[in-house]
Parts: structure tokens; sequence; C-alpha cells
């Protein structure tokens, strides 16, 4: 998904005190009460450092072509918020984290897809190839002990394809400033063997990350759900497609060598190339998108990948389409992947962004339900048959204040009642799906 963020406003909340108590000799009730406001104020500020105890959180598994938590199926319905770590850096500017790992919680949301990465933009995690910004890593520290507060799940992405917040035209650049890039182009990302060994060094960095909050290695934290290793990878001075290829086989064996307890999944758009058959091709949107270096089959067959995913944005791919022939047409791309997830693949599909435009032909805010809708029904039938559909993960949510953020896609929970109503739905129906006839003592949420 292409966006555009600013830089983050003023957004200013009086801080507390950092000042640490230390018990000495007197008076032993007052000091104890004092210390234990301090503990709470720094537990509130994401700077306490504590350990998980004996509140266990399992690893999410995948058996054939369903997620498993604790041998029972696992359905995703989930939402992206890609500014995360970003709002993490400030103390100001925290609370907006929170809020959105609140708000999904209550609407029953599982796992939000967010961004691990930023590679020399504002606020940037790795200011230079291999050099990484302290505070920014601990940002992301808080993000996932937050997360888990909340009871979410985080689906964390490595790098982008596009050029927001750095992506592989960052690395291209470095590497072409430092004068041992081999091409000044965009997609030497996935061939420069130099730009290969920086990109594993940051694959390394963040899957052995120890959270200086839990002292837990983030290869060893169960509140992520999988990792990403590409937002929507394409290659297309490549469309043969053999180039991107190669790259997801080496990256995907590399990241297992190291983490081999989460799942793992590409990031794909989920474009069949020219491998696939031509009536796989034919579900593409147009010709022009088998061309793109990737292949939605060929590149999720790779035996480390644990699972597919796929995006859905009709109203980018079918312009002058109207609502009911976008409708149409997402019924065939989600019954088709699916069906290869099942068929072919016997791995779990996720859609992992999806959205409808307020820039979209004669758009009206009750075509996102009906969109939305036709979308959720689809995973809640594969749910009930046990089939491939794993979940779906909506493109975006937003709280106020943060329209800097925001492009014509974008949801604030609570400003329209109808789209809060059916993500809540969905997931009740989901939970019973997984539940049976405990779901209501089995789940948080009041369905």
């Amino acid at each position: 998904m292409s966006i555009l963020p600013g830089r983050p406003g003023s957004w200013l909340k009086p801080s507390a005190g950092h000042n640490r108590a230390r018990a000495g000799n007197g008076i032993v009730y007052p000091v104890l009460g004092i210390a234990v406001c301090v503990a709470l104020i720094y537990l509130m500020l994401g700077d306490f450092k504590f350990s998980p105890g004996k509140s266990e959180l399992s690893f999410v598994q995948r058996n054939g072509t369903q997620f498993v938590v604790d041998g029972r199926a696992f359905y995703v319905n989930g939402w992206n918020s890609y500014w995360l770590m970003d709002q993490s850096v400030e103390e100001s500017s925290r609370p907006r984290v929170s809020e959105i790992f609140q708000t999904g919680a209550k609407m029953g949301m599982t796992v939000c897809r967010t961004w691990a990465f930023n590679d020399g933009a504002y606020h940037a995690l790795q200011v230079s190839l291999g050099i990484f910004d302290e505070r920014v890593f601990k940002a992301l520290d808080w993000v996932i002990v937050e997360a888990r507060r909340h009871g979410i799940r985080l689906l964390l992405s490595l790098v982008n394809n596009l050029q927001h917040y750095g992506g592989k035209t960052q690395y291209v650049k470095w590497a072409w400033d430092e004068g041992f890039g081999l091409s000044s182009s965009n997609d030497s990302f996935f061939f420069d063997p130099s730009i290969r060994s920086y990109f594993k060094i940051y694959l390394k960095t963040i899957l052995t990350r120890k959270n200086h909050l839990t002292g837990i290695e983030y290869r060893d934290d169960p509140t992520i759900f999988a990792w990403e290793l590409m937002n929507e990878p394409q290659c297309a001075s490549d469309a043969s497609g053999d180039t991107l290829q190669e790259w997801i086989e080496e990256m995907t064996e590399f990241v297992k060598t190291i983490d081999k307890k989460h799942l793992l999944t590409i990031g794909l758009e989920g474009f069949y190339g020219p491998v696939s058959p031509e009536e796989k091709q034919n579900i593409n949107p147009g010709k022009w998108y088998s061309t793109l270096g990737s292949d939605f089959v060929r590149n999720s067959k790779v035996p480390y990948v644990d699972f597919a995913s796929a995006h859905i944005y009709p109203d980018q791919w079918l312009v002058e389409a109207d609502l009911n022939e976008k409708v149409e047409y997402i019924s065939k791309w989600i019954t088709s992947h699916i069906e290869d997830g099942e068929k072919t693949l016997n791995k779990p599909i996720m859609f992992t962004e999806f959205g409808l435009s307020t820039k979209a032909k004669n758009f009206e805010y009750s075509h996102r339900i009906i969109f939305y809708k036709s979308i959720f029904n689809k995973i809640y039938e594969s749910a009930r048959q046990n089939g491939a559909g794993a979940g779906a993960v909506l493109w975006q949510l937003l709280v106020q204040g943060m329209e800097d953020y925001n492009d014509d896609y974008g949801i604030m929970p609570g400003e329209r009642p109808s789209v809060d109503k059916l993500i809540k739905e969905q997931s009740c129906r989901l939970i019973a799906v997984r539940y049976g006839k405990n779901s209501a003592d089995k789940s948080s949420v009041t369905c």
C-alpha cells in the first residue's frame, strides 16, 4: 500500500517524573507506598523492566492450511497500523499506540500488522547500513510489550518495496553512495551480494534483539504472530521472476536458521506470474500484473514460507469499475487464492491488506460496508469449512490527531459506528467458529 505519512505533530501529555525510589532507614510503610507509586508510573510509561512470570502465551503455529494456537484453529480478524514504532519514540505520542491497541481489542481483533523497519527516514531505526538507533529500538520494544498487555499479536514487516520509510531504495542508495553498489537500480536490492549481506545483518539484528523491558529476544517472544519478509515485493526488471524467487529462497532460509519458532510470510500482493497457468494469470486485474517479477504460487511454495499473503485493492486495479463489479471481482480473487492454499500450497492464506479508497469512483461510505462485508463473509465461510482462508487485515486504523498519517483508506474507530459494528461482528463469528458453544467463556469480547 503506497502511503506518505508526515512527521508527527505536537501532541503533548504532561510527563511523570523519573525519580527512582530507594528504601532506607526510617518509616517503612510510607517508603513502600512511594516505591509502589513510582513503579506504577514506570510501568505506565513503558520504562519498567518486568518478567512475564506465569502468564504464558503460546506461539501461533501452522497445521496444514490452518493457524493453530493451543490445539485450536486460530482465525485472524486484524488491522494495519504501520505507524506504531514511529509513534512510540516520543513519550508524548505513545498514548496513541495504547489507544489503538485498546480499540482493536474491544472489537475482538487479534492481530495488528505494523512496520518493524524505518531505514534512514525520520525516527529511523536503521540510520545507515548496519547502524541502528537504540532509542528507536527501545520504542519497538515498548510496542511489543504494549501489544501483549492488550492481548494483541503483531505481524512485523521487515522492509518496504516502496520508498516510504526508506525501503529497498534506501539500501541501494546507501550502497551506491558508499561506492560498492553494483547498480543504482532499485531492484539491485535483490541481486547485489553486498546489499543482500547488509539486509541479512538487519534481519539478524531484529530477530536476536533482546527487549530491554522483558529481557526476551524477539525470536523467543510469542507476542509476535509472524514475520513478513517485505511489504509488496516486486522486481519488474526481471519479469521471469527468477531474481525475486532466488532472493525469497535465500532470505526465508536465513530467517529460519535464526528463528524456528515464528511463522514467516513473504508479503506478496497476490499476483500470478508467467510460471502460473494461463487461467490463473487471467485472475490478475490485467496482463501487466504478471510482469512485476512476483508469482503468488511459485513464491509461496518455498518451504520456509509458512503462509501466503495477498492484498485486495480493486479501486486501484479496476479504476473505472462500479462497486458491484469490484465486489464480483474480489470474490473471484479471494476464492482463487484460498483454492491455491488448499489444493496446491497446503498453507493458510491471509489477506494482509484490504481497503476501499474515498477517492474511488462514485464513492459513498456505505460502499465500505458492502465491500468489507463481502471479504468478511468469504473468510467466515472458509473458516466454517476448515478451509485455507485464515484471516483478513484491514488497511488501516488510526486515532484522533493523526491526520498526517492518514490516507484515503484510513478509518478512525468511533467516527462511523456501522463500520465498528461490522468489524466486531466478524470477530465474534470467528470466535464462535474457534470455540463453538464455549465461545462466551473463552473470549474477552462481549458478542
